[in-house]
């Protein structure tokens, strides 16, 4: 599985979107993003592992509570995505112009 297909996967489930929705305003605790979202605690965890997997999302601690985890969005993934997209619609536009000028030639 490629990076992108782990990328897609991650984004095809709405509460896993949801929470990068939350997270591009900023980095979060779980606690918080469960309570925002209104989820409970493990079913936010398995909605985190799951982006930390895909590599959507990363955690770190602060250095005053080693216990805490504090997630944020990692840019990789989405700036790979929207390379892919915007390849794939550079191959539609083409296409289509293609299309459009065999059509014109056509009486």
């Amino acid at each position: 599985m490629t990076s992108l297909d782990r990328t897609l996967a991650a984004l095809a489930d709405p509460r896993r979107r949801a929470v990068v929705d939350v997270l591009r305003r900023g980095p979060r605790a779980a606690g918080d993003l469960a309570r925002d979202l209104g989820v409970s605690p493990s079913l936010m965890s398995r909605q985190l592992r799951a982006l930390r997997e895909s590599g959507l999302v990363e955690d770190s601690h602060p250095p005053f509570d080693t216990r805490l985890r504090i997630y944020a969005l990692s840019p990789g993934p989405m700036v790979e995505l929207m390379r892919w997209l915007e390849e794939t619609e550079r191959g539609w536009s083409e296409q289509l112009a293609a299309f459009k000028a065999h059509v014109e030639r056509t009486p």
